[in-house]
């Protein structure tokens, strides 16, 4: 009897987690399905596509944590799906909505960004048990491609004809790519405590948020990953300050 039972939990030990593995896989299709509907020509469609692979890459995570299913695997296979949807996806979906225009140089910017992201994720994984949790080195690569994602959807939802101006789209796309890979530190909130109390003014203003960005997602979002991009410059030269001031006194 004892065999067969060693047998089956060798067979098991070699299996996968289903559940995150899921919300993994729904985003990777989400950011796949995003450079499908670019290559279309929907790009407002792709843009939504990469917010959708935002929320399902945070959930899986998440999801990961609360069901005590986290593995190695389901890991690496996160990092695949974040550099489709976070990398090539809103590279891709650039390079066709307007950096095409300008030839090598629009190829050159979209590039960038998907080196960034790739080389983000690398330097993520590799300092994992080194780098400290509350913060960020360089900007996550799903913000960077909110910022992307949220250009295009704004100006194909309200006519602003974005895409008409290649060179500041360019800029953008480049700026993302390089923040990605910056030694900036960004808050990560992972010391948010989520199962703790919290008064009720608080909720009061979450309600308020979720109203403000469902009456205006593109803008809201758009506006809310721009600010988090700005904020790691200025987080970066607040903590070199008080390291300063801590060995001067």
């Amino acid at each position: 009897m004892t065999e067969p039972d060693q047998k089956s939990t060798k067979k098991r030990s070699r299996g996968i987690y289903l559940l995150p593995n899921l919300f993994t896989t729904a985003a990777l299709f989400s950011g796949f399905y995003a450079i499908a509907s670019a290559i279309s020509g929907h790009y407002e469609k792709a843009a939504v596509l990469i917010f959708v692979s935002l929320v399902l890459d945070g959930l899986d995570g998440r999801v990961a944590r609360m069901t005590n299913t986290q593995s190695d695997f389901g890991a690496e296979y996160d990092s695949m799906a974040d550099m489709l949807s976070f990398g090539a996806a809103p590279a891709i979906v650039m390079y066709l909505w307007s950096l095409s225009s300008l030839g090598q140089a629009g190829l050159i910017a979209a590039f960038i960004h998907l080196a960034g992201g790739a080389l983000r994720l690398a330097r993520f994984n590799t300092q994992l048990g080194t780098q400290d949790k509350r913060y960020f080195q360089g900007l996550p690569s799903p913000a960077a491609a909110a910022i992307l994602a949220g250009l295009v959807w704004i100006s194909e939802k309200c006519d602003y004809a974005v895409e008409g101006l290649p060179w500041l789209v360019m800029i953008m796309t480049i700026a993302t790519g390089l923040l990605m890979v910056s030694n900036f530190r960004y808050y990560s909130f992972k010391d948010i405590n989520f199962r703790g109390k919290v008064p009720f003014v608080v909720m009061i203003g979450v309600m308020l948020g979720f109203a403000v960005t469902l009456s205006n997602p593109a803008t809201v979002l758009f506006l809310f990953f721009f600010g988090y991009a700005l904020s790691g410059p200025i987080l970066t030269m607040i903590l070199l300050r008080r390291k300063r001031q801590g060995r001067t006194n």
